[in-house]
């Protein structure tokens, strides 16, 4: 008898284990993103003649092409047929390319976000990673780089289709969420002093738990995490909170990536949070309760009204932090030299043009085993006023991306899972 089929089954059994191991394995819920745009309506600004239509761009044939008329601004946009997570576009052009151009998400065809812009392009086959949400995508030409249109033979976008329904009895409210438990404390901080250990005051870490004044993102990716779900390895730190002169660290970790504070509209367009991205909110070098926006309360002792400093909690209630992160991103840059500048609030439901892009709003609520005198209490930046929180995003794009869609995007309320 032939060892063959025998030594081929163990084989195969180990390198499912060791996929297994590495998490290379996917569940028929995580299947490989795919062309999701093949066959899909087609629409464009224009068509140089019946033989060259919108749809031949989506087609799967690279003998067939889409191409305009002789003018700058043309575009041409596919419906996805449902809302999606687009992690990428491959972009085949005819000699007739665009050296300029948007890539643009939309959640019904006529507002229009921008995600990838171009202003170099050489034509060719050109592949553009993306981490956006959205049911229509569009290019938009600005700049031809012949004499004649613009012309493709495909414009395939990669991603995975969610559903149009909103589930049965699903709450109406975007959000989805992580618990992230306290794992350390270190006088470091590598997003406003990175490489320098003991370069700021004592902070206490959560999720990630390698954090330290080195950390990049590598690093972080390479690390464990105390959050639930643990696809989430991102780092969360806050200034470490003292009870005369014994460090009091939170019982309760809970970070919600929220949908509120803009208008429908925009909740439609919410953008997934890019990789590496890093935020600081509140003000560390606040010099009262005015200068901040973070904020204080009691758990189960609504009597008490919030405050921007300290308040004096009923004895068996716990004092709470509340603080909310920029939800509008500038489009470009993952830091900024104040660590803030690069993101923006809300102005009347949207987001102003400097900061066009809208993303999740992160709130921090941290709820710290402590109560009575205020007196007693201060953090390692000063008084209570003095809370902040800095967040290094280092969510796997797909996840987020995954949960954007379906929670934040539709107004549906998720649990730990980024399910309804």
């Amino acid at each position: 008898m032939s060892l063959r089929p025998v030594r081929l089954a163990g084989l195969l059994l180990l390198v499912l284990l060791a996929a297994l191991v590495d998490g290379t394995v996917r569940t028929a819920a995580q299947a490989a993103p795919s062309v999701i745009s093949q066959g899909r309506t087609a629409t464009a600004s224009s068509v140089e003649g019946a033989g060259t239509p919108a749809s031949a761009a989506f087609d799967g044939n690279t003998g067939t092409r889409w191409s305009s008329s002789w003018s700058d601004g043309q575009w041409i946009s596919v419906d996805l047929g449902a809302r999606a997570s687009i992690e990428q576009v491959v972009l085949r052009w005819e000699a007739a390319y665009s050296s300029g151009f948007d890539l643009q998400v939309s959640a019904d065809g006529a507002n229009w976000l921008t995600v990838h812009r171009t202003t170099g392009g050489t034509g060719g086959v050109q592949t553009i990673g993306l981490s956006a949400t959205g049911r229509h995508v569009r290019l938009l030409s600005t700049r031809r780089a012949t004499g004649w249109g613009v012309s493709l033979f495909e414009f395939q976008v990669t991603g995975e289709l969610g559903t149009t329904a909103i589930p049965p009895g699903a709450v109406r409210v975007a959000e989805f969420l992580a618990e992230c438990p306290y794992t350390h404390r270190l006088p470091d901080d590598p997003i406003v002093v990175p490489g320098i250990p003991g370069g700021s005051h004592m902070h206490s870490f959560f999720g990630n738990q390698t954090t330290n004044a080195h950390s990049d993102l590598a690093a972080l990716q390479a690390g464990g995490t105390s959050c639930t779900p643990a696809t989430d390895p991102s780092s969360y730190w806050v200034p470490t909170l003292y009870n005369g002169a014994t460090p009091v660290e939170p019982t309760g970790t809970t970070f919600y990536y929220l949908g509120e504070g803009v208008n429908e509209g925009v909740t439609a367009i919410t953008q997934p949070f890019p990789l590496g991205l890093r935020i600081v909110a509140g003000n560390a070098k606040a010099t009262g309760p005015d200068g901040t926006i973070a904020r204080w309360s009691c758990l189960h002792a609504g009597q008490v009204n919030p405050s921007h400093d300290f308040v004096t909690c009923p004895p068996g209630t716990m004092m709470e932090s509340y603080l909310d992160f920029p939800q509008c991103w500038n489009g470009v840059d993952l830091d900024a030299p104040d660590h803030k500048s690069h993101m923006a609030y809300p102005v009347n439901g949207a987001c102003p043009a400097t900061h066009p892009v809208p993303v999740p709003k992160l709130r921090q609520v941290l709820r710290y085993p402590v109560n009575g005198d205020p007196a007693q209490f201060r953090l390692a930046s000063g008084p209570g006023y003095t809370m902040h929180g800095d967040f290094f995003n280092v969510w796997p794009p797909a996840e987020m991306a995954r949960r954007v869609r379906d929670c934040i995007n539709p107004i549906v309320k998720c649990g730990f899972d980024g399910h309804a």
